[in-house]
């Protein structure tokens, strides 16, 4: 299983990168792959690749401000929440994932 996914907020500083964070650390507890980008105030950092949509699972995408080229993941289950709930609850997000999906 491998869950990817990209978080942007409107400041692209402290929110984008505390939710990249937190949901690298829960699917490194639970054993799942995981791939974030952040769309960043540096522009875009650890892009996705083709090849990454092509292994993943499922993707989480924050909604504070809109994903560029969201389009890539067409075919992905998505998870869409604030940057605020994937930090607080991203060992959840993970958990229903695996559930639904693993």
């Amino acid at each position: 299983m491998k869950i990817l996914g990209v978080t942007a907020c409107p400041s692209g500083v402290a929110h984008t990168y505390m939710a990249a964070d937190a949901l690298q650390r829960a699917c490194e507890k639970a054993g799942v792959e995981c791939k974030v980008e952040t769309q960043g105030s540096i522009g875009v950092e650890n892009e996705i690749t083709t090849q990454d949509i092509k292994d993943a699972t499922a993707v989480v995408l924050t909604t504070n401000m809109p994903i560029k080229n969201v389009e890539r993941f067409e075919r992905l289950p998505k998870v869409n929440l604030s940057a605020t709930a994937v930090i607080k609850s991203a060992d959840a997000i993970v958990a229903k994932i695996k559930s639904q999906l693993g």
